[in-house]
């Protein structure tokens, strides 16, 4: 066994870049690029953004094409924070090709990004968001005929224990200690605090409280039980393609029942404006300008009120309708027939198929952006930072659809595994066909099989791996 000689070892002063590393991402990136290229992505927003830049004053500013790619990045990464993604750009080569950043070049720091971020405006992240489900009705991949609506909440970047009165700006611990004070406690305990405050009633009430720093965080419950400040994001996701069609951010204590309208109004306005610039080849029909035809929901939505609207609009519900006993209909003829009608629905056999496909296709676009994409844990404050964020944020994963479909792999981690499949996608059929002329040596050597890093060249990828069911779509 031989010994380290790091001592004696010494670096080339120059080494091509040819001869550089390249990472299993890096075709991927190359390829999105490409995507990204052969659409105009960089002329579009540079033409989107230029009212927000001076012509001479100031220091030099990052280029709008380079900051949504590191928008881009923070989803395909999954990095939460801008402070991780510069971190994680000036790391790697492979990210810094797909920036075009040279290699004397240094990335722009997280407070480059975040800068750029407060100059530019919400509507023309949204914009970018528009651009890319054009993108998705030119590869055929939306229909916006038939949506599934959900929404989730989101940890916010802001303290439980820091919150602070509406009416008097006190802090939660001198808030308690002035009760006790006016009980008849003069100088109170940890403890009699801790008993004061569980005899009290509405003692979370976003009504008396607010966090100093984020108003817009409202104390609600999370997915996991904890009670946390947090938003709320609502999904409108095509159940044709799994694309999310509008993407919007609320309050965390409103109801299901209150933003739907705002949500379907946002899908009705993205879909209307994609259909007037798109008409997708091969795709058969033109994606429906007046809105979706359908709207599927989970039992959270369903009210009088709700079923009712979308039947003066002319949309059929697919709404789960909970188990509230004998109802009462007197005077309430219209609702009637409104509830009526949504239970006819969705006890046939198209209504119960729309309603599995609602838990998978809209779950499933929650855990690629929130869970793997690192956004259920927000570093940004104020709803317009935050929504910014997000609509680049689920833009790429519109983004992981094309790319699933033209290049057989939605992200760079799904490519890394590649080599992998494909080695046991060659054992299973040597297996099958029991031949001994393929050596194991031989099917160790997959890495020339990975799609080829031309932007010119067409990726290889085995029938059975890319039309494979994946539990995570990647």
């Amino acid at each position: 066994m031989g010994t380290r000689k790091e001592s004696e070892r010494q670096e080339e002063i120059w080494i091509p870049q040819a001869a550089l590393a390249k990472g299993a991402s890096h075709p991927f990136y190359q390829r999105l690029n490409q995507l990204l290229d052969e659409n105009g992505f960089d002329a579009f927003v540079e033409g989107r953004c230029q009212r927000f830049y001076a012509q001479k004053l100031g220091r030099p500013s990052l280029a709008p094409g380079r900051y949504f790619r590191l928008l881009l990045i923070g989803y395909f990464e999954g990095i939460d924070s801008e402070r991780g993604i510069a971190w994680r750009a000036n790391d790697s080569l492979g990210l810094r090709r797909f920036l075009r950043v040279g290699l004397e070049e240094s990335p722009p720091d997280h407070s480059t990004i975040s800068r750029t971020r407060r100059l530019i405006d919400v509507e023309t992240h949204r914009e970018v968001f528009t651009w890319v489900l054009g993108v998705l009705a030119e590869q055929g991949l939306l229909k916006g005929q038939t949506l599934g609506i959900d929404a989730t909440t989101l940890e916010a970047n802001a303290a439980l224990r820091s919150i602070v009165r509406r009416d008097s700006g006190e802090g939660y611990q001198e808030f308690l200690r002035r009760l006790a004070q006016e009980s008849g406690i003069a100088t109170p305990t940890r403890e009699q605090l801790a008993r004061l405050d569980r005899k009290r009633a509405r003692k979370g009430s976003n009504e008396d409280w607010k966090h100093p720093h984020d108003e817009d965080a409202r104390i609600t419950k999370l997915k996991d039980g904890r009670t946390h400040l947090a938003h709320k994001v609502e999904h409108a996701v095509d159940l044709e393609s799994g694309a999310v069609t509008a993407v919007t951010l609320q309050s965390a204590d409103r109801g299901d029942t209150e933003t739907l309208h705002e949500t379907l109004r946002e899908a009705g306005e993205q879909i209307a404006e994609v259909a007037g610039e798109t008409n997708p080849p091969e795709a058969g029909e033109r994606v429906k300008a007046e809105g979706p035809a359908e709207v599927v929901l989970d039992k959270g939505y369903h009210s009088n009120e709700v079923l009712l609207e979308l039947a003066e609009r002319a949309v059929r519900s697919y709404c789960s309708e909970p188990d509230r006993g004998r109802r009462r209909w007197q005077e309430k003829r219209q609702e009637q027939a409104a509830v009526y009608a949504n239970r006819r629905r969705i006890r046939g056999t198209r209504g119960k198929r729309l309603l599995r496909q609602r838990g998978e296709k809209i779950e499933r676009s929650f855990a690629h952006v929130y869970e793997t994409g690192g956004l259920r844990r927000l570093h940004l404050r104020r709803h317009p930072n935050i929504l910014k964020r997000l609509l680049v944020h689920v833009a790429a994963f519109n983004l992981g659809l094309v790319m699933r479909q033209i290049f057989g792999k939605g992200t760079p981690r799904g490519l890394q595994d590649y080599s992998v499949g494909l080695f046991l996608t060659l054992l299973r059929l040597m297996n099958a066909l029991g031949s001994s002329e393929i050596t194991f040596l031989a099917l160790l050597d997959t890495s020339r099989l990975l799609p080829a890093t031309s932007p010119s060249s067409k990726p290889l990828v085995p029938a059975t791996e890319k039309n494979a069911p994946s539990a995570t779509g990647c």
